[in-house]
């Protein structure tokens, strides 16, 4: 790499990782923060919904706007409305500001991920030099997320809450001043017009069915509202589909959305982010509400599965010079699997802490190298015209799991539970403990089936006719 590249480099990966931990950073605070603007215990969901339907539901649709008015431009404006919510979020007096200011969060998310991810693809060549920013930026993910539950532990135990949001505004500040001077342009295809049937198809779906999904892990699955809302993303999930088929200037070529491993690449990050994030929660729960640790205590645990989520992102060029990706993808997805299973033998007493860390540092190896491995796979092969698109469809599966693995996991835990404390035999921690250990089961055979269905359809040797394999 050039230093300019270096530079680059560290501008786009540090805008994916403070994003990444703003995913988190918010989780341990939620109580402080319903407290300090006045909102009430049961609507504190709304703080992490607000940032997960226009971060999820709008991905697709500036991805592809990012390809049609240049990338750089957009991973700016994605910044310069970081900075504004944040401070919006930081000083909140108020519900209303405080949830817009996550509106604001989730759209500068969607803006500035699939644009950031975009440039690192399209600045270094296909090959080793590519493998291994990508490899970087799958190193940093992980650690963002776990980094973000220890900052927002320390901020608000030590600080306030309302530093989780104004932490973002120096950091981000400082990027957009420097990126103009380092980060290359992108290409904007003024050739191409925006398909604004699919635009509003495609993002209307995907917000009403991730409002579906959060509802009813939060809520509860037996209201009405929320298989009408599941349904109706569906619906229009369908008739995008169906519209892009038939448009001139579709928002995704159905033919890139065809190939194998497009298709099969991006299922397997769904499920590496759906069930990787869903461990986290129901390992958070059990240090906490098992074996009473403080949240500060949570976050210091995870830093050690966290560094080895990190060394898998620095040693996977390696295995990926002699490994093929979708062959890694298939690996990581089956250790973090099995992670999943062994994690499910914890007991009540904290003797337990020695599994959670040896099998938790060996999932988040697995999961890193999965998600490292899903990253190459979806978006190799493809010529830079197609990048915005192929990163935009990462960036959307990334954001859709996210919000899809912790309120189904959670709604299996929460089954369980209520379950074994209805039969009156065990106490609230047996409880806890037991719903716990069943939605583990459930996540690691789940991993281990779709690794298995990935296997099957993504390493046949059959060529692809629509363009070269990965």
């Amino acid at each position: 790499m050039t230093p300019r590249q270096r530079l680059a480099l560290v501008l786009l990966l540090g805008t994916q990782f403070m994003l990444a931990i703003d995913f988190s950073i918010l989780n341990v605070a939620l109580p402080s923060i319903g407290a300090g603007v006045g909102l009430g215990e049961g609507d504190l969901q709304w703080i992490a919904t607000t940032f997960a339907l226009p971060s999820a539901g709008f991905t697709l649709l500036f991805a592809r706007v990012a390809d049609l008015a240049g990338r750089r431009r957009m991973f700016l404006t994605g910044l310069v409305l970081l900075i504004v919510a944040s401070l919006l979020g930081g000083l909140a007096q108020g519900p209303t500001v405080l949830l817009l200011a996550r509106v604001g969060q989730g759209l500068a998310a969607a803006i500035a991920i699939p644009a950031a991810l975009s440039l690192l693809v399209t600045t270094f060549p296909e090959g080793p030099v590519r493998q291994r920013a990508l490899s970087l930026n799958g190193a940093l993910l992980p650690a963002g997320f776990t980094v973000g539950a220890l900052v927002g532990g320390l901020l608000t135990g030590y600080l306030s809450w309302r530093w989780a949001f104004l932490v973002n505004v120096p950091v981000a500040l400082a990027i957009l001043l420097a990126a103009p001077r380092v980060v290359p342009g992108g290409r904007a295809d003024v050739r191409r017009r925006l398909d604004v049937p699919g635009a509003l198809t495609v993002t209307a779906g995907l917000v009403a069915f991730v409002y579906g999904i959060s509802s009813g892990g939060e809520d509860g699955w037996g209201r009405p509202s929320v298989w009408i809302a599941v349904a109706a993303g569906l619906v229009l999930l369908g008739a995008f589909w169906r519209i892009e088929a038939t448009s001139p200037h579709p928002l995704a070529s159905l033919e890139v959305l065809r190939l194998r491993h497009v298709g099969w690449g991006n299922l397997g990050g769904l499920v590496v982010f759906a069930m990787g994030s869903s461990i986290v929660f129901l390992m958070t729960l059990y240090l906490q509400r098992v074996l009473g640790y403080s949240a500060v205590t949570t976050g210091l645990i995870f830093g050690l599965p966290g560094a080895a989520a990190f060394v898998a992102g620095l040693v996977a060029p390696r295995v990926l010079a002699v490994v093929e990706p979708r062959r890694t993808l298939v690996f990581g997805l089956l250790v973090q699997g099995l992670s999943a299973l062994s994690l499910a033998f914890v007991g009540l007493d904290r003797s337990s802490l020695s599994l959670v860390l040896a099998a938790s540092v060996v999932g988040f190896f697995g999961h890193a190298s999965g998600l490292v491995a899903y990253l190459v796979t979806a978006t190799s092969g493809l010529p830079d015209t197609q990048q915005g698109l192929a990163t935009g469809l990462t960036t959307m599966t990334q954001q859709v799991a996210l919000t899809l693995g912790i309120p189904i996991m959670s709604a299996v835990a929460t089954a369980r539970t209520s379950a074994l404390t209805a039969g009156g035999d065990h106490s609230a921690r047996e409880a806890t403990l037991g719903g716990i250990q069943t939605a583990l089961v459930v996540n690691g055979l789940v991993t281990i089936a779709l690794a298995a269905l990935i296997a099957a359809f993504l390493l046949r040797r059959r060529p692809d006719r629509r363009t070269a394999m990965v």
